[in-house]
């Protein structure tokens, strides 16, 4: 992956202080880019990069530049089609003076200004000044499998991988968004382009800005996931039509996510899809063996060790587990905070800390990951709810305000998604402190954006749901805090087969009877794998993992948990009700006491972590 970072002076020139400066908020990206750091100051611009090597090893470094040096690039991410757009582009009379992937990303910036977005196939996060045009272009990648942060303060532009290099710039200001914590509170975590720095946003997926010597931020969208309306029937077309053309499109996507110059791996849950990223690597690379890393949990309960050696066998793998000890949260949450930049709902993401850890310790640089699948193929139990309702199997009674609610979210008043939204409001007022509730209109997130629902409107109510979990679950916490941030934490590159853009925009266009057949989850991904997995698995029954959250930390009794969460401390940091979050803690103390998880809400690990947040960046 990498680390890019830097900012425009629309004011002055560009000096020795501001190298200084970019150098400082390059070191804060060293972990996304160990291998080799760099800085370059022109004109007023300074532009910092942090480089992990994975393609163009002995040449690749950045940044790079076209043919004459009338363009500067530096680039987070990979551009996993660039043999075929290199060869096009050769054949066109463009020069290359790296093996780099990414600099194709000068030569059809040339061809085509801004316009060649969808010609990658990738994830990528990139900046690219223009000398001529006096302009910086940025752009993040369709599915926002790669971060990008900016902010602008007066006459300067400030960007980054990360939002700890922005704020390592003496323009920028540590405060907290309090509507970043009420879309922490209410939704899955952060939803781009809100972030919990105000004045920091977060370039949202399938966007660009351009930036021009006068300061203006132009943002644009190129891309997003555009759902037929009206429902999705099979219109004549088999069965086998739509798995065949499934598995040709999930083996491309892999066969592209193989493309390195670094050993490379893959992750291996023991569940239905990584499992298939497992048997399709192997194909592809058959006689040789592969690197698989599963965790394996000490308690039998959560164990999937019998399935991940299951498919490590059949897939010619060896099998690096990694035995994760519930004493391994308390230990590695602080850290997986640090690299989030935002609290989090759920303690999984150290067990994701550790595994990267486990694949870094191995020498492994590249790994594959099986995210995307339950959005998009229908795979979580919100989509089986729907289609109980509407068979009224299940009654779902809202009130008046709550459907009025409801059709101003999504533009659907009997669309539910998670939970009744004013009831949770009465919950979040109990632990909010007195200032925050003085302001609560202003700072309640679901009085602010936060999807496009014209994009939902007049849709089959599976993909509705699956448009909605794709911009509030899957950009920006699976792939973002969980995803990118717990790997690239130890300097590993995560990539996402089932992500891929051809792949899902081929999954616009399954019949919703293919993804969620009678009440089967991810119908589709299950007849596909009958065709090369074991049966153990895809007949299996879908494993929730839910890591111990708040009740076990509070109950074990952690000395930085007591004072994150100490009355005095909750108190002085004004954001939380202190008496109410001391009745919560007396609750969940208690011996036996816990969460039914994912249908109730661990309210006091949202506290513990923005806490920690806190902590860490602004106090």
């Amino acid at each position: 992956m990498c680390g890019i970072c830097g900012f425009i002076k629309f004011d002055q020139r560009a000096s020795g202080e501001d190298k200084m400066i970019v150098d400082k908020m390059n070191e804060k990206l060293i972990h996304r880019g160990p291998d080799a750091q760099d800085s370059l100051i022109f004109e007023n611009v300074a532009l910092g990069f942090s480089r992990l090597s994975i393609i163009g090893l002995e040449n690749g470094m950045q940044p790079l530049y076209n043919e004459d040096e009338s363009l500067v690039l530096i680039c987070n991410g990979e551009v996993f089609n660039y043999i075929e757009l290199r060869e096009q582009l050769k054949s066109r009379g463009h020069s290359f003076k790296t093996s780099s992937d990414v600099e194709v990303i000068l030569h059809l910036y040339e061809e085509k200004g801004t316009g060649f977005l969808n010609d990658l196939n990738g994830q990528f996060a990139f900046a690219l000044y223009d000398k001529r045009r006096k302009v910086l272009f940025c752009a993040r990648d369709q599915m926002g499998i790669v971060p990008f942060f900016y902010t602008k303060v007066g006459e300067t532009f400030i960007f980054g991988s990360e939002i700890k290099a922005i704020l390592e710039h003496p323009f920028v200001k540590r405060e907290v968004d309090p509507v970043g914590l009420d879309q922490v509170m209410t939704f899955a975590g952060l939803i781009s382009p809100r972030t919990m720095f105000k004045n920091i946003h977060s370039l949202e997926n399938g966007y660009f800005i351009e930036v021009d010597d006068n300061g203006t931020v132009a943002k644009h969208e190129y891309w997003d996931l555009i759902y037929p309306e009206g429902e999705m029937k099979m219109n004549g077309k088999p069965e086998t039509y739509y798995v065949d053309k499934l598995e040709e499109l999930f083996e491309n996507s892999i066969k592209l996510r193989l493309r390195a110059d670094v050993p490379s791996g893959f992750y291996l849950s023991g569940g239905l899809d990584s499992s298939m990223i497992a048997m399709k690597v192997n194909k592809l690379v058959p006689g040789v063996e592969k690197e698989a890393f599963s965790i394996d949990f000490i308690d039998s309960q959560h164990s999937e060790s019998i399935y991940q050696k299951l498919i490590a066998k059949e897939s010619n793998s060896r099998l690096n587990q990694k035995t994760f000890f519930y004493e391994d949260i308390s230990e590695r949450l602080q850290l997986s905070v640090y690299h989030s930049e935002c609290p989090i709902k759920e303690t999984y993401n150290t067990a994701s800390l550790a595994l990267s850890e486990k694949v870094r310790s191995n020498g492994i640089k590249v790994i594959q990951s099986g995210e995307g699948a339950d959005e998009f193929f229908a795979g979580y139990v919100g989509y089986r709810f729907d289609k109980m309702r509407q068979m009224n199997f299940v009654q779902n009674e809202a009130t008046p305000e709550e459907e009025k609610l409801r059709y101003d979210l999504w533009g659907d008043e009997s669309f539910f998604y998670e939970r009744n939204f004013l009831d949770y409001d009465v919950t979040k007022r109990s632990l909010y402190s007195a200032a925050l509730n003085e302001s609560f209109d202003e700072i309640n997130c679901l009085n602010h954006h936060v999807i496009n629902k014209d994009r939902v409107q007049n849709r089959d109510i599976l993909n509705k749901r699956a448009y909605i979990d794709y911009k509030i679950r899957l950009v920006d916490h699976l792939v973002s805090d969980h995803g990118d941030r717990m790997a690239l934490a130890n300097s590993v590159e995560a990539r996402y087969p089932f992500l891929d853009k051809e792949l899902i925009a081929f999954s616009t266009q399954v019949p919703s009877e293919l993804k969620l057949n009678d009440f089967t989850e991810k119908y589709i991904l299950k007849t596909m794998a009958r065709r090369f997995m074991p049966k153990e698995v895809f007949e299996r029954e879908k494993f929730h993992f839910i890591a111990p959250g708040s009740p076990y930390l509070l109950q074990k009794n952690i000395e930085y948990i007591n004072d994150v969460l100490s009355y005095d401390t909750i108190k002085r940091q004004g954001y939380f009700n202190a008496d109410e979050i001391e009745k919560l803690k007396n609750t969940y103390k208690q011996e036996g006491f816990t969460i039914n998880a994912p249908y109730e809400t661990d309210l006091l690990i949202t506290v513990i972590t923005f806490g920690i947040l806190l902590e860490q960046f602004f106090e």
